[in-house]
C-alpha cells in the first residue's frame, strides 16, 4: 500500500506509474474520499470544541444556582452529530482502504518503461549452453522414458499440471530442496522457517495477493488460502510488530510446497513441469533498512544465482520493465534457467524489493534509535523453484542414450547417485 501523503502530494505521479504498469486504479476516488474525510475531521473537531464550551457553561451555571436546561439539551444534540458523524469517518476510511489496496506500489526510477516483457533488460548471463551430438529432448519426454515423472497418474489423483514423481525424481527433488537449504543457510546467512502454508485473509491481504489476485488463489472451506509461495505466510510473521533497528536485515529462507490455479496462464506450458497447480519452491524473504534495500536485492538475486552455479547450468539475470512488475514490486529481477529441450531461457525465479508497500498492510516497522518507528523495506525471492530446476538438470545433463547426468553439487545428496538411469 502507498503512503496516502504520496498519492495526496503527487497524484499525476501516481497516475503515471499506474498507466506505465498497464494497470488501473481510482485515484481522483481516494483524493475526493480523502478530502471528504479530512472536512469531516475538521467538523467533528469543530463540534467537540462546541461540546467542550457548551460543558463548561453548564458547570459555571450550576455553580449559580441558573437553569441549564436549554444548553444540556444543546449538548445532546452535538453529541448525537458527533457520533454519526464518527460513524461516518470510520465508513470514508474504510472506502479509502479498499481503494488504496487496488493501487500497485510505483516503480522505482531504475526500471525501464515498458508495456510487457519485450521491454525487460537482460543484465549478465552465467556459463554456456552445452553442446550435444543428437537433438536434446524436452524434459517430459526424458522423464517419462525414465519413469521418474508420471503426468498420467497426477491427472488421475487430481487434475491436469499435477504431477506424480517416482524414485530417482522424488530423491532429485527433495536433493533439490536440501541443497537449496543448506547453501542459503549455511552461507548466506539465511534462517531457515518451516511456516504454516494456509493463511488467512489478513494474511493474504498484507503481501497484495488479495483482494486484487483471488481468482488465483485456493480457497479452503473455512475461508483460509493455501499458499501461492512462501512470501506469503514468511513476510507475515512480524506483522504489526516493530522490530529494532540493529536487528536488520532480517533473513529468512523456506521451502514449502505452493498452490497456484494459474487463471491467466490457460495454454502456457501446458506439458511438463514448468507450469503446475501444486510445486515446491524454496524463498527467501528479507526484512531491510530502507536506505539499503536495493543493495539487499542485488545480493539477493546473487544468492538464488548461486544455485544454478553450483548445478554449473546456463542462466541469464533480466531486469523487469514497468508491464512486466509484479504489483507489490518496485523492482524486481528475473533469473532464467536455459533449458536445450525447448532452446530457451525459462524464468526459474524472481527477486523483489517491495520498498515499504507491503509492510504498510502487514504494519511493520523498525525503531531507529532516537527517531520515531519507520517502516521496513521487504524483499522476496525464490531461492529458487524446484521443479523447474528439476526440468533443467534433466535437460541440460541429459545423454544419447536417454540417461542424465547427476551434477556433482548434488551427489552427496543423491546418496552417492552419479547418473539417473
Amino acid at each position: 500500500m502507498l503512503d496516502i501523503k504520496v498519492i495526496r502530494d503527487d497524484p499525476e505521479r501516481v497516475k503515471k506509474a499506474i498507466l506505465e504498469r498497464g494497470m488501473s486504479a481510482d485515484v481522483d476516488g481516494i483524493l475526493e474520499q480523502d478530502a471528504r474525510r479530512r472536512a469531516l475531521l475538521v467538523e467533528v473537531e469543530d463540534l467537540k470544541h462546541q461540546r467542550n464550551q457548551a460543558s463548561e457553561e453548564i458547570v459555571a451555571l450550576k455553580k449559580e444556582g441558573g437553569d441549564a436546561a436549554a444548553i444540556v439539551e444543546k449538548m445532546k444534540g452535538i453529541s448525537e452529530r458527533i457520533k454519526n458523524m464518527d460513524t461516518e469517518v470510520r465508513e470514508v476510511e474504510t472506502s479509502i482502504r479498499e481503494l488504496m489496496l487496488d493501487i500497485p506500489n510505483i516503480p522505482d526510477d531504475s526500471v525501464p518503461v515498458g508495456p510487457d516483457e519485450t521491454s525487460n533488460v537482460e543484465v549478465r548471463r552465467w556459463g554456456e549452453p552445452p553442446s550435444f551430438t543428437f537433438k536434446p529432448k524436452p524434459h517430459w519426454e526424458i522423464g517419462e522414458a525414465l519413469g521418474i515423472l508420471d503426468f498420467e497418474r497426477g491427472a488421475k489423483i487430481a487434475s491436469s499440471r499435477f504431477t506424480l514423481m517416482r524414485g530417482p525424481g522424488a530423491h532429485l527433488e527433495r536433493a533439490l530442496i536440501n541443497l537449496m537449504l543448506d547453501l542459503h543457510t549455511t552461507e548466506h546467512g539465511y534462517t531457515e522457517i518451516f511456516p504454516p502454508i494456509l493463511g488467512n485473509r489478513e494474511t493474504f491481504t498484507a503481501t497484495g495477493q488479495l483482494p486484487k489476485f483471488e481468482e488465483d488463489m485456493y480457497v479452503c472451506s473455512d475461508d483460509l488460502l493455501l499458499a501461492p509461495t512462501a512470501e506469503v505466510p514468511v513476510t507475515n510473521i512480524f506483522r504489526d510488530e516493530i522490530l529494532l533497528e540493529a536487528d536488520l536485515p532480517i533473513k529468512f529462507a523456506a521451502y514449502t510446497p505452493c498452490f497456484r490455479r494459474e487463471a491467466g496462464s490457460y495454454g502456457k506450458d501446458v506439458r511438463g513441469i514448468i507450469r503446475q497447480h501444486q510445486f515446491n519452491k524454496v524463498e527467501m524473504v528479507k526484512f531491510a533498512h530502507p536506505d539499503s534495500s536495493f543493495d539487499e536485492l542485488e545480493s539477493m538475486i546473487n544468492n538464488a544465482e548461486e544455485v544454478l552455479r553450483r548445478l554449473g547450468i546456463h542462466h541469464r539475470v533480466v531486469l523487469l520493465s514497468t508491464g512486466d512488475l509484479g504489483f507489490a514490486a518496485a523492482k524486481c529481477y528475473d533469473l532464467e534457467v536455459w533449458l536445450p529441450g525447448a532452446n530457451e531461457f525459462k524464468e526459474i525465479s524472481s527477486c523483489s524489493c517491495c520498498t515499504d508497500f507491503q509492510a504498510r498492510r502487514a504494519n511493520i516497522r523498525f525503531k531507529p534509535q532516537g527517531d520515531k518507528p519507520r517502516f521496513v523495506h521487504t524483499l522476496n525471492g525464490s531461492g529458487i523453484a524446484v521443479g523447474r530446476t528439476v526440468a533443467a538438470v534433466l535437460e541440460n545433463f541429459q545423454l544419447d542414450d536417454g540417461r542424465v547426468v547427476v551434477p556433482p553439487a548434488l551427489q552427496p545428496y543423491m546418496g552417492g547417485m552419479t547418473v539417473i538411469g
